[in-house]
């Protein structure tokens, strides 16, 4: 018995006429016959009472026929799981990453992926929080790595990498070295180094400024911690950092929690269509990549 055989009986006992399965199945009404003629000699059994005008099942054919259908449907699903794998082969994928960021685990997802998944190209995208944001949402990036000053924006999903509270930085010599608590305020007299509009760490810094009506000032802006705590060690600013990014560079400047500032910034994954076959398949590497993670990387 094959599969091509329950499909005729399957259309002959809906159909009750063996010329309408036959224009079903896209087939001559002799094939169709003879093949079933063929599956009730191999089962020991007639399937159908052909005594009238209309096809009858009989009491074997009826006992047949949810099991036929039953092993259609799992030949169906079968053929759609390699089909997926199949689109996988062919696929492409588009990823986001906010500028300055060299986040491990992203790297070996993607690595892991392209182990598994060959096939499929992958193009690597550099550009502000805020623009990746954009991309993901009318489909032109589809997974993004972003800094985020809250939760992840409404209709996207999304899987938090890192989230840490801001910290100040400052060489030795500093007048706020010495300071055990640094508020905002504290920062106003000072030159700010810090992340460009765009990023997730700035939208944070801007964002308590503004609840307390203050107006930093501004003086240099990177996009890469090592240059932003390169910049502040020279004295030149005080660096706004998040706290992994301020402990990387403990050697050189001390931090500080910036105390008022309660809101975290975020490092998060951000991705539109969970259904896609490529999509889903980054997002489980991705998953796997960073559990256990932060492990001293950086939100922006």
């Amino acid at each position: 018995m094959d599969l091509r055989q329950l499909e005729y009986f399957v259309a002959v006992a809906e159909e009750r006429n063996f010329t309408r399965a036959a224009e079903r199945v896209h087939i001559s009404q002799s094939g169709v016959s003879a093949q079933i003629r063929q599956l009730e000699r191999e089962l020991g059994a007639e399937l159908f009472d052909r005594s009238a005008r209309t096809v009858t099942l009989t009491v074997a054919g009826a006992a047949a026929l949810d099991h036929a259908r039953a092993a259609l449907a799992a030949a169906g699903a079968v053929g759609q799981a390699v089909g997926e794998v199949t689109g996988l082969v062919r696929g492409r994928l588009t990823v986001g990453m906010v500028i300055g960021c060299t986040l491990a685990p992203l790297f070996d997802a993607l690595a892991a992926f392209h182990a598994a998944h060959p096939g499929v190209e992958i193009s690597l995208l550099e550009d502000g929080s805020d623009r990746l944001v954009d991309g993901v949402r009318d489909g032109t990036v589809d997974l993004a790595l972003v800094g985020a000053a809250n939760a992840a924006p409404d209709g996207l999903d999304s899987l938090t990498v890192i989230s840490e509270r801001l910290t100040a930085a400052v060489p030795a010599g500093h007048p706020l070295e010495k300071r055990r608590r640094v508020t905002l305020r504290d920062l106003m007299p000072y030159p700010i180094v810090c992340m460009p509009p765009g990023t997730g760490l700035r939208a944070v810094f801007d964002q308590a400024c503004a609840a307390q009506n203050l107006r930093p000032t501004i003086a240099l802006q990177a996009s890469a911690a090592d240059a932003i705590a390169g910049l502040a060690a020279r004295g030149l600013g005080v660096a706004v950092l998040s706290a992994s990014m301020a402990e990387n560079h403990s050697d050189r400047l001390t931090g500080r929690t910036i105390a008022d500032v309660q809101a975290p910034a975020l490092l998060a994954l951000l991705w539109k269509n969970a259904h896609n076959p490529p999509i889903r398949e980054l997002v489980m590497h991705c998953r796997k990549t960073f559990t256990g993670f932060p492990d001293h990387h950086d939100p922006r």
